[in-house]
């Protein structure tokens, strides 16, 4: 589970995260939902530790994210924006590093990357090296780094994000059996077709606050809408938000 309480994050005078409060729960699909340069990254960067927030506080299965982050660190599992792959290694090379960098030992990193070479299908890529690989191929690895030490909390920022049809289509399945396993999983996105098809909660951000949270059917009978589209256009297109 993952807790934030009044999350705050400026860069000199602009407040990107401003206020921001959630709860994402175990076994279910949070989606924080928004406009481009609403905050959504800048909150899930804050979460898992690459910015220090101002104010507020997040904690991961009850652990204080600022007060031991090596901590939640062990506890999720991180998609970023970018994915900072390093060309010269291969897949394998990669997913055995980010094992040992959480102190698996060999058999279980060994273990590890088999399970992840057969659910993301990354047979024919595995001991190939990154450099010349497709987006969809850069995406399998970034995600088996996320996973390699089976975390019980998941971020990801954008995972489908320059994605063809049939690698969106795993994607999705991916995070619905993520899911099915009980784990927490905390993404970002403004496709209105991916929060759809994958929420069981959404958290609606806009000018750096979460103005809105719910179920897609608590948010379209706020709104007044039947369509999730309409009622997130109209949700930001509010002042006050929707709480």
């Amino acid at each position: 589970m993952i807790e934030v309480r009044g999350l705050e994050r400026r860069f000199g005078e602009v407040v990107a995260v401003d206020g921001v409060s959630f709860t994402a729960g175990d076994g279910r699909i949070t989606g924080l939902l928004g406009p481009n340069g609403a905050g959504k990254t800048t909150t899930l960067r804050t979460l898992y530790g690459l910015l220090r927030p101002d104010a507020g506080a997040v904690a991961v299965d009850g652990v204080d994210a600022v007060a031991d982050p090596l901590a939640v660190q062990r506890l999720i599992g991180v998609l970023p924006d970018a994915h900072g792959l390093y060309v010269r290694l291969t897949a394998r090379e990669h997913l055995r590093y980010v094992g040992e960098l959480h102190a698996l030992d060999a058999a279980t990193i060994a273990s590890s990357i088999e399970r992840l070479v057969s659910l993301l299908d990354m047979s024919e890529i595995i001991d190939r090296r990154v450099e010349g690989f497709s987006t969809g191929e850069r995406m399998k690895v970034a995600v088996g780094r996320a996973l390699v030490h089976d975390p019980p909390n998941l971020l990801l920022d954008e995972p489908t994000s320059g994605l063809d049809v049939m690698s969106t289509r795993a994607m999705r399945t991916l995070i619905r059996e993520l899911k099915d396993e009980g784990k927490c999983v905390l993404f970002s996105s403004h496709v209105m077709q991916e929060v759809s098809a994958l929420c069981d909660d959404i958290v609606i951000i806009a000018r750096g606050r979460a103005i809105a949270h719910g179920t897609p059917a608590e948010l379209c009978q706020r709104a007044g809408e039947e369509d999730l589209e309409e009622a997130f256009v109209r949700i930001i297109g509010t002042d006050e938000g929707l709480q």
